[in-house]
């Protein structure tokens, strides 16, 4: 068997502290608390999994506010010669990063499997064959190192990416509305977020109808041959062409979600989005503008080289294709940030969290900030190693459910499909 290759850690000195204990196992587990942080909640170390799709991650975080360490083995190069995650070697790889994965977060904060407090692992959503793969594990750690297992939503992990990054800036207080947009390869949602008594609740009042803002990002980039994952790809280029160049109008959305599961009673103020349209629309313009040929000659081009780097990337293109990835981000860009911005107005929110794998897009970021000044709303991103899958966010996001003592049931299983509510 092939060894792994290297891992991505974020070690940090882990903070001295007296540990809490459990007593018990499974449903019956009680935690006795042997100290207080601060004064006023428990200080706590956290373990946490994350394997939801083609990401191994471990990490420890202490108090839902300090990270303590972060691992994360990525197998973009597994995925690279299909461009985009195939589940079933997704899986696999799962099943060989992840004990390693764990043990050097746990070796990065200082810490064994029985210094920790509890651990948290990623419920869903996701690939089902992945998050069975950090399920199992986590259910049989936690069953044989007593310690009690916290069950998180991936999409209210990204929410508390940003949480816990504030939280080790000193930011302590959020402005009540929060509306959060969830913005990945999988995902496109938007939640508004409500904070009371240590417990957090979230409201979907918007997400994509169709394909995910992330996807777009990749197919796109798989249909011109820009190399896996597509979203870093497209960023890096498009500073390079016109984004004037090609005009990519949206569909308005005036009809409510067919979906029945997706239907609110406050359909009239929700605001959806709709990416599936703008990849046809690149499909065309490639099609009626011969770039058939160019995109040939960059696939041959590209082959003949062991490891391509994104400046090969780059000058295997032409000025044609530089101009279409850079009007593509721009409208992708534009709707993304339109669209939020119209949800923030509609539910009056006072605070705007953006995260997820696309969080950590340059013009992104730079249109959020900008436009969200002009509107005098404060937006928070996470740094871009928290902006995709990690378990930091896992661990973090655990911790109000540690001190609420909301532990999973032996029989917990993944949830493909769950909703954040």
């Amino acid at each position: 068997m092939n060894s792994l290759p290297p891992i991505r850690h974020t070690p940090a000195q882990p903070t001295a502290g007296v540990l809490s204990g459990f007593e018990g196992v499974g449903r019956s587990r009680r935690w006795a608390p042997s100290t207080l942080y601060n004064g006023l909640v428990p200080d706590a170390y956290i373990l946490g999994i994350e394997s939801s799709c083609d990401e191994t991650a471990a990490a420890v975080v202490r108090s839902g506010q300090e990270l303590v360490s972060n691992v994360v083995y990525s197998q973009f190069v597994t995925h690279r010669p299909y461009g985009g995650v195939v589940p079933e070697l997704a899986s696999r790889e799962h099943l060989r990063a992840i004990v390693p994965v764990v043990r050097q977060a746990l070796d990065d904060a200082g810490r064994s499997y029985q210094t920790i407090d509890a651990i948290a692992v990623t419920k869903g959503p996701g690939l089902a064959g992945s998050l069975l793969v950090g399920l199992s594990y986590a259910k049989a750690l936690a069953y044989a190192v007593e310690k009690p297992l916290i069950a998180v939503n991936h999409l209210e992990g990204h929410i508390h990416a940003v949480l816990l990054e504030e939280r080790q800036k000193g930011n302590r207080e959020l402005q009540f509305p929060v509306l959060a947009l969830v913005v990945s390869g999988g995902h496109t949602h938007l939640f508004l977020v409500e904070g009371k008594s240590g417990a957090w609740r979230y409201r979907d009042v918007g997400h994509t109808r169709d394909d995910a803002a992330g996807e777009a990002f990749d197919k796109v980039a798989k249909l011109l041959e820009l190399g896996y994952p597509g979203g870093p790809a497209i960023d890096f280029l498009a500073r390079h062409g016109n984004p004037q160049a090609v005009k990519f109008p949206f569909a308005q959305i005036k009809h409510h979600d067919r979906n029945p599961q997706n239907r609110h009673a406050d359909d009239e103020s929700r605001v959806d989005f709709s990416y599936s349209g703008i990849k046809t629309a690149v499909l065309r313009y490639v099609e009626t503008h011969d770039m058939r040929e160019a995109i040939m000659r960059r696939r041959q081009a590209l082959a003949a080289l062991a490891s391509p780097v994104r400046e090969d990337y780059l000058a295997a293109c032409d000025q044609a294709t530089l101009d279409l990835v850079a009007s593509f981000q721009h409208a992708m860009v534009n709707d993304l940030v339109s669209k939020t911005l119209l949800a923030v107005r509609e539910q009056d929110a006072a605070t705007l969290l953006v995260t997820g794998g696309v969080a950590a897009n340059s013009e992104l970021r730079t249109s959020f900030e900008q436009r969200a000044s002009e509107e005098g709303l404060a937006v928070y991103f996470p740094s871009r190693k928290l902006s995709t899958d990690n378990a930091a966010m896992i661990a973090a996001a655990a911790y109000p459910r540690f001190l609420a003592g909301e532990f999973a049931a032996p029989e917990l299983s993944a949830d493909a499909a769950l909703r954040l509510r």
